[in-house]
């Protein structure tokens, strides 16, 4: 599938908006519920999984902008890198967070509106390509960030 700048800057709102809509309302104390998570993995609260999402909607904006890695990333695996993510936000506020999850969004559509038409439409891709924007912040979304407050809600 061949995507356009119009398209992908839609879903990549429409994805925004519904996190966002989820995390308006939210106390500080929810920021520390537990997400379901595999023992071999870091053990995430909601805000760490907030904090994975918009890293990797920032890395989203890096390649619009055809930008190399930060050096501390170079040659990380998937696991290594969401590591190094979880230490870089573990212990900040979820007030911290929040407010990079919105100032990733505001740079993510400035780099997709500078991007040029080709970063678009150059190649076939997946539906939901950048996923980082769309079917990986929904999975997250859903899969993390809102069992877990059913959860907290479920037990408080």
């Amino acid at each position: 599938m061949r995507h356009t700048r119009d398209e992908v800057l839609e879903r990549t709102i429409a994805q925004f908006e519904r996190l966002d809509a989820l995390l308006a309302g939210l106390r500080a104390d929810a920021f520390v519920l537990p997400v379901p998570r595999p023992e071999t993995k870091d053990p995430w609260t909601l805000q760490d999984a907030l904090a994975h999402i918009t890293h990797w909607k920032a890395d989203v904006a890096r390649q619009a902008r055809g930008l190399r890695r930060a050096a501390d990333e170079r040659g990380l695996g998937t696991q290594e890198a969401n590591h190094l993510v979880y230490l870089r936000w573990k212990d900040r506020s979820p007030g911290e967070v929040v407010a990079w999850h919105r100032q990733v969004h505001v740079d993510v559509l400035q780099a997709l509106r500078d991007a040029p038409d080709s970063w678009f439409a150059d190649r076939d891709r997946r539906a939901d390509w950048p996923a980082d924007l769309d079917g990986h912040c929904a999975w997250h979304r859903a899969r993390d960030i809102e069992r877990a407050l059913a959860s907290g809600r479920a037990g408080g």
